[in-house]
């Protein structure tokens, strides 16, 4: 899937730190976010069919790391026909439903995570993941200020 995909995200410390640094390929740039927790990073899918992720990666910066990541998705649903914005404002109010929890170690390498549903997660989640939308939150920070960092992130899966 490569870094087919819009982010927002919850707070950016300064604009030299900003969200477009997550999935530029640099190593010398990242994304910083504001002290206190949570954050989140959200991302949507540029393809017109659904998404099954499967791997997501990150590359913190020691001490800034989301040691705690609830990693969620909204269900599929093609909007591609829709006539006007009220399809979309109504895809904005889909609840998000919980994939996994992840727990990143605070080091500076990149880490990988299989995105298999947890206990926590709901029973729907245990069917195949088919998705255009997901949203990761930092519940918790290795950072006292409850900053994260992130050099790189990528998510791995497949398309249809």
């Amino acid at each position: 899937m490569g870094r087919h995909f819009a982010n927002r995200v919850s707070s950016t410390l300064d604009k030299s730190v900003g969200k477009k640094y997550l999935v530029d390929g640099s190593p010398e740039t990242c994304w910083t976010s504001q002290q206190g927790l949570p954050q989140w990073i959200s991302l949507t899918f540029t393809s017109t069919t659904p998404i099954t992720p499967t791997r997501i990666s990150f590359t913190f910066q020691g001490g800034f790391v989301g040691k705690k990541c609830a990693v969620h998705y909204k269900p599929y649903r093609d909007l591609s026909q829709a006539q006007d914005n009220t399809s979309l404002n109504e895809k904005d109010k889909d609840p998000w439903t919980l994939l996994t929890y992840i727990y990143p170690e605070d080091v500076n390498r990149r880490q990988t995570f299989d995105l298999k549903p947890s206990l926590e997660a709901s029973a729907s989640a245990l069917a195949s993941v088919k998705t255009n939308q997901m949203k990761l939150t930092f519940e918790e920070s290795t950072d006292f200020f409850g900053r994260i960092t992130v050099y790189d992130l990528g998510v791995e899966g497949f398309v249809g």
